[in-house]
């Protein structure tokens, strides 16, 4: 009878925390968050071919890469611009502005990779801020005098999910930036010679999956347990 009633509570209370498992998720999704965001960029990785990289930048919102083959010519450059968002759990919103200019610039003075700290400070109740890790990838061709478009420098966005994450309630979140447009298809950009353009970034926040319900496994094992210390006692007695 007592182990039946051990097992039968840790059943119950396996299933009780995987109903209060669901109960969170269902909250989750109905949560909205919001908040305004900011960019700084990192310290950036040379190719193999950079020999002599020249970068500004690091630690705002402006980053240039390049020296320019003559003056009064510019280098590359990227802007990032936060903006003030909102968004439901897996919904893409706009979390900022993507400003990018192609310079023409000396082949080996370039880089090949920069780093993308977005600081989100999510208003009340989340209210905390956060500091997602991203990186982008620049693409500096070699230039084509006939052709503009084979001269056009690209820069693609890592869009894997960053490897920080906040708690709200019972739930822990993480932001993905899903691309250039809304339906996360675009993840690079193109700028032709010496031209600017500038384009939203799209994101969302997705909620990290919990293991199995650790309360139940728990009283699982305390089952084992007492059945195996009333199988020692049974044996002892006979």
């Amino acid at each position: 009878m007592k182990l039946s009633f051990v097992l039968a509570t840790a059943i119950s209370s396996f299933f009780v925390s995987s109903t209060t498992g669901f109960s969170f998720s269902g909250q989750a999704q109905a949560l909205t968050f919001s908040g305004i965001s900011s960019g700084t960029w990192g310290n950036p990785t040379p190719g193999s071919t950079d020999t002599n990289p020249i970068y500004t930048g690091v630690g705002s919102n402006t980053f240039t890469w390049g020296k320019a083959n003559l003056l009064p010519r510019l280098p590359n450059k990227l802007t990032f611009n936060g903006t003030s968002f909102a968004g439901d759990i897996n919904s893409v919103f706009k979390i900022a502005d993507l400003t990018y200019f192609n310079g023409k610039i000396l082949p080996d003075t370039g880089v090949e990779f920069v780093p993308l700290n977005v600081n989100v400070s999510f208003s009340p109740p989340v209210g905390t801020s956060q500091v997602f890790d991203f990186k982008l990838h620049l693409v500096n061709t070699l230039n084509d005098p006939k052709d503009p478009e084979k001269s056009a420098d690209l820069v693609f966005l890592d869009t894997n999910l960053s490897n920080r994450s906040f708690t709200f309630g019972s739930n822990k979140y993480t932001l993905e930036l899903t691309g250039f447009n809304e339906d996360g298809r675009q993840i690079s950009l193109k700028a032709l010679e010496e031209a600017t353009t500038t384009t939203a970034i799209y994101a969302k926040i997705k909620t990290i999956p919990e293991p199995a319900p650790v309360a139940g496994l728990s009283l699982l094992g305390i089952y084992l347990i007492s059945r195996k210390n009333s199988w020692k006692k049974n044996t002892k007695s006979l």
